[in-house]
C-alpha cells in the first residue's frame, strides 16, 4: 500500500468516527438551553409590587442581565454551561458583574405533565467563579438536591427550569457550595442537536 492509500485510510476512519461522534451526540442530550433571561427583583401585582421568586427561590435583589448563554445537560447528568456577560442591571454598579463571586446552576425538572412546583425534583451544579467580564463556565456534574432523587435528571426533563444562581461557600469542610438567590434562566431549546 502507497502513502496515498495510507494517507486515504486514515483519513476516511478518521471522519467515520467523527460522523459516530455526532450521531451519537445528538442522541446523548437530556435538554439544551440557548440564551437566558434576567431576573428583575419585583413583579407587578394587583395588590403591588411582590418579590419575583421562581418556585420559591429569590432574584437577586437588583436586576441582572446574561448577555449569552448557551447550556445541555446529558444522559449521564454532566452539565456544560458557557455564559457572557452576567451583569448588573441596575444600581451604582450597572453594566459591571458585581464580582468576586461565584456563581452555580439549578435544574428543576417536573415531577408531573404540568409546569414544576416547589417541590419538583432540582438539581445543583458545582460552583464557579464570574471573571471581570461577567463570564462563567461550567463543566460537571449534576448532584441532586434531596437524598431520594436519582443521581441523573430524567429524559425528557419536563417543564425544564435551569437557573444562574448565587453561590455561597460551603459551611464544612469539603460540603457542597449552597446556592442563593437567582440572577438569569436559560431559555429551553426545542432542538436537541442544535450546537
Amino acid at each position: 500500500m502507497n502513502r496515498f492509500q495510507i494517507g486515504a485510510c486514515v483519513a476516511a476512519a478518521g471522519l467515520l468516527c467523527a460522523m459516530s461522534a455526532v450521531a451519537s451526540d445528538r442522541h446523548d442530550k437530556i435538554v439544551q438551553f440557548r440564551g437566558a433571561v434576567g431576573s428583575q427583583p419585583f413583579a407587578a401585582s394587583a395588590a403591588g409590587p411582590i418579590a419575583n421568586d421562581v418556585l420559591g427561590i429569590a432574584p437577586g435583589g437588583r436586576p441582572w442581565e446574561l448577555r449569552k448563554f448557551r447550556a445541555s445537560v446529558d444522559t449521564e447528568g454532566v452539565l456544560r454551561a458557557k455564559g457572557s456577560g452576567l451583569i448588573l442591571g441596575g444600581g451604582s454598579n450597572i453594566g459591571r458583574p458585581g464580582i468576586p463571586r461565584s456563581i452555580q446552576a439549578t435544574l428543576i425538572c417536573s415531577a408531573t405533565a404540568g409546569p414544576p412546583v416547589a417541590t419538583s425534583p432540582a438539581w445543583n451544579s458545582a460552583a464557579v467563579p464570574l471573571d471581570e467580564f461577567g463570564n462563567f463556565a461550567i463543566n460537571a456534574a449534576l448532584k441532586p438536591v434531596a437524598p431520594n432523587l436519582t443521581l441523573v435528571p430524567p429524559s425528557p426533563c419536563v417543564f425544564p427550569i435551569l437557573l444562574i444562581r448565587n453561590s455561597a461557600a460551603a459551611t464544612t469542610p469539603g460540603g457542597d457550595p449552597t446556592p442563593g438567590a437567582w440572577f438569569a434562566a436559560g431559555i429551553p431549546s426545542g432542538d436537541r442537536d442544535d450546537d
